[in-house]
């Protein structure tokens, strides 16, 4: 007897294939082929879940962006709204993701080096994400009563995007490490 596979399931096999490849190769250079073989289906099936491979691309990242934003607001909450117990429990994470096999940095940073057209699909799911990361750090450290909490949270960011590209192209190693000290001095609590 053969089996169905309920919608949800080849939709999530889908875009499982299309996580591996993207952030292994690249957006560009996986084709709606390939992933079509990774997950074992045809083109039908692909077409009747999404309309274009930037459909797909766009549900790559929303995927990657919740595990992102499951990782980081489970760190808040670990830490009980002790802004600095909340960066070094993400410098923790960032330290582990970054010596991973495979690590290849921010696969939003990644998508918009790929996607230059801020008017794109993709550009506007990396947007969303980044804009979801600032306010979140702006939330963290908006009890701290420092006198620009959003630029706080700006240069956060910017150590959160440093921390992805160092974790790539440097020894990932001392990563976790600098972003905390850097956190801490921004938010005086050295």
């Amino acid at each position: 007897m053969i089996e169905r596979v309920k919608k949800g399931s080849m939709r999530e096999r889908l875009v499982e294939a299309a996580t591996e490849l993207f952030y292994a190769e690249g957006l560009r250079a996986v084709s709606v082929d390939k992933v079509i073989e990774r997950a074992s289906t045809t083109k039908v099936t692909f077409y009747r879940h999404f309309s274009s491979k930037d459909a797909l691309v766009v549900a790559h990242l929303e995927r990657r962006a919740e595990q992102e934003r499951a990782g980081v607001t489970g760190a808040i909450e670990q830490a009980g709204g002790d802004p600095a117990q909340a960066l070094r429990l993400i410098s923790e994470t960032l330290g582990v993701m970054s010596c991973q096999p495979g690590f290849r940095g921010c696969p939003f940073i990644n998508a918009a080096a790929e996607y230059p057209d801020p008017d794109s699909e993709v550009r506007k799911t990396v947007a969303a994400h980044r804009g979801w990361c600032r306010q979140t750090f702006e939330d963290l450290v908006r009890p701290l009563d420092l006198p620009d909490p959003a630029g706080t949270a700006a240069d956060l960011m910017l150590l959160r995007d440093g921390a992805m590209v160092a974790g790539y192209l440097d020894d990932p190693d001392p990563l976790a490490a600098s972003f905390l000290r850097s956190g801490l001095a921004l938010i005086g609590q050295d």
